[in-house]
């Protein structure tokens, strides 16, 4: 062996301390590994699998698919045909009772006088019974126009004989758009297509032209942002000093883009943020456009309001003075549930950590669930009280698993991240214990921004700023009615009748056709479902 080769050969130490930095460098490439199959089984359960988060309560045997063996019953015997024919006769029953509230137009086909003989004998024939058939009939929409005449009078004899003529003009209804085509049954009806049908302006464009109108979709536009800002204004307004009076609120927030925005990309991202009325209290839903996420909006938009905020974990809501924020124990379970989507097809998902943890998150909500159906129309007080007598054992035991089980896990890994936002989180979590009043998650302001999101998909951005605000206020009137069990187009078309005849300083009046009061016309009501 050569003298130099003995030499430079590496020592033990040497060999010792590349091994151990060789075996840390795997170790950060199978922590890395390991979290881009989390994230490869995640993604392809987004994009091909159920969006449902719901789970079986016995320990998640709905992730068997094992449907048929679990309900399957050979003991049970076949319905007879006196069964089938009882709910059949059932069924007809329920199906007359959706159409109650619908108007109905009758036809009655009789024969001929000149058939109205028997064919037997040749006597007269007399009506011994009928047969109903019922179907809908959908009456689509149309479009005419509708000619204002104002007249004018005068008097004849102070014409011929008299130094002045008094005049004296017919009342006609103010205009909702002046010098415009746009009526208040029109503009309600756009408004209502994009804002709760979800249909661009662009397609309510050409499905004017195929009733033979031609409308341009910048018309169209005109008309959303006028309406809005001019007539629907005045309720925003109103809505928003009589949301803050409230000390219970739900706050969520989400993307919008915004084409023209000064000093701005076209594909930057703004935001609108969402704030609601909670339980036991009429629906007041407030969209707000703003062009970031910054922390100073809610506090621009909350001002004046203390109590408590149902929130997500987004920290933007932290600085809010004289609120004390409720965390969404939803996100908890979605962190949990995602974790344990993210685990290989080959394990026992039933005794994983990820597991143990949405079974915690599912008991809570049964509780809930239970509280809710045993106790229907329990106090807050009551509903206070159930929660600490079982609700906390269950938080307390949740505390303790997971402060046991964070160091066993990668904190890098879904599992890990679903414990240290549940820790971090914490504080907000167990507010919902100190009043009867609080959810327990902050579902009901998901709810309120679906609608949104979902007609994003479909007119997927905002012109102008203008047009931004304009949706800010129209999704506010048009949710706040359909959750007051509103129909969203005939109310609307209702304020856009009654908002230029109105005098719109005038508090009592405006509270008179708020969502929510119990003046607004029976018309602009949905029919009540029956059971």
């Amino acid at each position: 062996m050569d003298k130099n080769e003995v030499v430079n050969s590496p020592t033990i130490e040497e060999l010792t301390a590349k091994n151990a930095e060789l075996e840390k460098q795997n170790e950060v490439l199978q922590a890395k590994l390991k979290w881009l199959e989390e994230q490869f089984r995640l993604s392809q359960h987004k994009k091909f699998g159920t969006s449902s988060e719901k789970t079986n309560p016995d320990q998640l045997e709905l992730l068997l698919f094992n449907e048929a063996e679990r309900t399957a019953n050979p003991i049970v015997e076949e319905p007879t045909l006196e069964t089938i024919t009882y709910r059949r006769k059932k069924y007809v029953g329920q199906r007359a009772a959706k159409l109650e509230n619908l108007p109905t137009e009758t036809i009655h086909y009789r024969l001929p006088e000149e058939e109205q003989v028997c064919l037997c004998c040749g006597e007269m024939v007399h009506e011994m019974s009928t047969d109903i058939r019922r179907e809908l009939k959908v009456i689509p929409a149309q479009v005419k126009v509708i000619e204002h005449v104002q007249h004018v009078y005068s008097c004849r004899q102070c014409e011929r004989e008299g130094i002045e003529t008094p005049i004296v003009t017919a009342k006609m209804p103010a205009p909702i758009y002046p010098k415009s085509l746009a009526s208040p049954s029109a503009m309600a009806y756009i408004m209502n297509q994009k804002y709760v049908e979800g249909m661009p302006l662009y397609r309510q464009e050409k499905q004017l032209e195929r009733l033979g109108v031609y409308l341009s979709r910048q018309t169209l536009a005109n008309w959303m942002i006028y309406g809005a800002s001019n007539w629907l204004s005045i309720l925003y307004n109103r809505m928003h000093e009589l949301l803050i009076l409230h000390d219970t609120l739900h706050a969520d927030e989400t993307t919008l883009q915004v084409l023209d925005e000064p000093g701005r990309k076209a594909d930057s991202n703004s935001y609108m943020w969402m704030y609601r009325t909670s339980r036991d209290v009429p629906a007041n839903i407030l969209y707000d456009y703003q062009t970031s996420r910054h922390s100073k909006h809610p506090q621009a938009f909350l001002e004046g309001f203390k109590g408590y905020l149902h929130v997500d974990g987004y920290p933007g809501y932290h600085k809010l003075e004289k609120v004390e924020l409720v965390g969404c124990m939803a996100h908890v379970r979605r962190k949990f549930d995602e974790a344990l989507r993210s685990l290989p097809a080959n394990i026992d998902k039933k005794s994983t950590i990820a597991a143990e943890g949405l079974q915690f998150c599912n008991q809570l909500f049964q509780i809930e669930k239970k509280i809710t159906k045993e106790f229907e129309n329990c106090s807050p007080e009551q509903r206070k009280t159930k929660r600490l007598e079982h609700s906390k054992p269950v938080l307390e035991a949740f505390l303790t698993w997971l402060k046991a089980k964070r160091p066993q896990v990668p904190p890098k890994s879904k599992l890990g991240e679903a414990i240290t936002y549940t820790l971090n989180q914490w504080p907000k979590l167990i507010v919902f214990l100190k009043d009867g009043r609080l959810e327990i998650d902050n579902n009901r302001a998901e709810r309120s921004i679906k609608p949104f999101v979902m007609g994003r998909k479909a007119w997927l951005f905002a012109k102008s700023m203008k047009g931004a605000r304009a949706s800010a206020i129209i999704y506010s009137i048009v949710e706040s009615a359909k959750e007051n069990q509103l129909n969203p187009l005939n109310y609307l078309t209702y304020l856009f009748e009654q908002l230029p005849q109105l005098d719109v300083s005038d508090v009592t009046a405006i509270d008179q056709i708020l969502p929510w009061s119990k003046t607004i016309p029976i018309e602009c009501r949905v029919p009540i479902k029956s059971k």
